[in-house]
């Protein structure tokens, strides 16, 4: 079976809109007389004159009359397979976007995602899914549009976009004692701790750094969330430390929890989105990504360095 040249379909539809050879010519990249063989090849493949000479320029038929709609609209559709997808009408789009990250992220920066995400597409909402300690496939298998985290283990072939640094600070109830003279790591190690694990792991960098000082600290709690231990520290002697994007949230509460540095040399670990690459092009996935990188820019003066 032999095909007609789809490459017909698009100068058909520019020279149906120019009515002109030499106008359809500059839009193609080609010369006048290459456009008027192009012409006449569809003109042979249609079975219809397509322009006609009326005085100095050219009219369609009635034969492509009744076409162009129709040429219009597959040559639209045609060019769109093969190009990356656009975003048409935002503010049309019904769509909810799953993202699995941990409270650290859904607190400093879920609200103001969905805010900007809003301002274009009304219509869209957001599904925050906690992270798990099992590799399922989810990004691979579609069930979620982004991971969002710090993790290194992931599916080989997933793109991956740091988004920001950050690093551990401490948090106190205002009244705790470590408040009254200045905070050495000594005293840091002497009071109990909380500290965040979902696995229940109850060490760390933090507790790597105080053994460099022949020091340790007494882990009273393991959490499974940031959000859980913080509940746990109004009222009592502990510490727990978090990551700085937390206290960003935690000041706009004006809660009675107090923030201080801790005194160990500490390193800043990446955050970071994935996806994967099957939706590298997906317009509407790529203007998800492109929101969360541009949300993520914004660095409140609260943010202890």
């Amino acid at each position: 079976m032999r095909y007609p040249d789809l490459n017909l379909l698009i100068a058909l539809d520019i020279l149906l809109e120019e009515q002109s050879v030499a106008a359809a010519a500059r839009r193609l990249n080609l010369s006048a007389p290459a456009m008027s063989r192009t012409l006449s090849r569809i003109r042979a493949t249609v079975g219809d004159p397509i322009l006609v000479r009326a005085g100095r320029k050219l009219v369609p038929t009635a034969r492509a009359l009744e076409l162009r709609e129709l040429v219009r609209k597959t040559s639209e559709s045609a060019v769109g397979l093969l190009q990356p997808g656009a975003i048409e009408r935002l503010e049309q789009l019904e769509r909810q976007f799953t993202i699995r990250t941990n409270d650290v992220f859904a607190a400093a920066y879920g609200g103001r995602l969905l805010t900007a995400l809003r301002t274009k597409a009304p219509g869209v909402s957001l599904r925050l899914r906690a992270e798990t300690d099992q590799d399922d496939e989810a990004l691979r298998e579609g069930r979620i549009d982004l991971w969002v985290g710090s993790s290194t283990a992931l599916d080989p072939e997933v793109r991956v976009q740091t988004l920001f640094h950050s690093h551990f600070l401490a948090l106190a109830d205002q009244d705790h004692p470590i408040f009254k003279c200045e905070i050495t790591a000594e005293r840091f190690a002497a009071y109990e701790h909380i500290n965040i694990s979902r696995r229940g792991v109850n060490a760390g960098p933090i507790d790597a750094g105080l053994m460099d000082l022949g020091l340790r600290r007494t882990i009273a709690m393991v959490a499974p969330t940031f959000v859980t231990g913080m509940f746990a520290l109004p009222g009592s002697k502990l510490i727990m430390p978090t990551p700085n994007h937390m206290v960003w949230s935690l000041a706009a509460l004006n809660s009675r929890i107090k923030t201080f540095q801790i005194p160990l040399k500490l390193e800043h670990y990446p955050v970071r989105q994935a996806w994967h690459p099957r939706v590298d092009n997906d317009a509407v996935h790529r203007w998800l990504r492109t929101t969360v990188v541009e949300v993520c820019k914004e660095q409140p003066s609260n943010l202890a360095p």
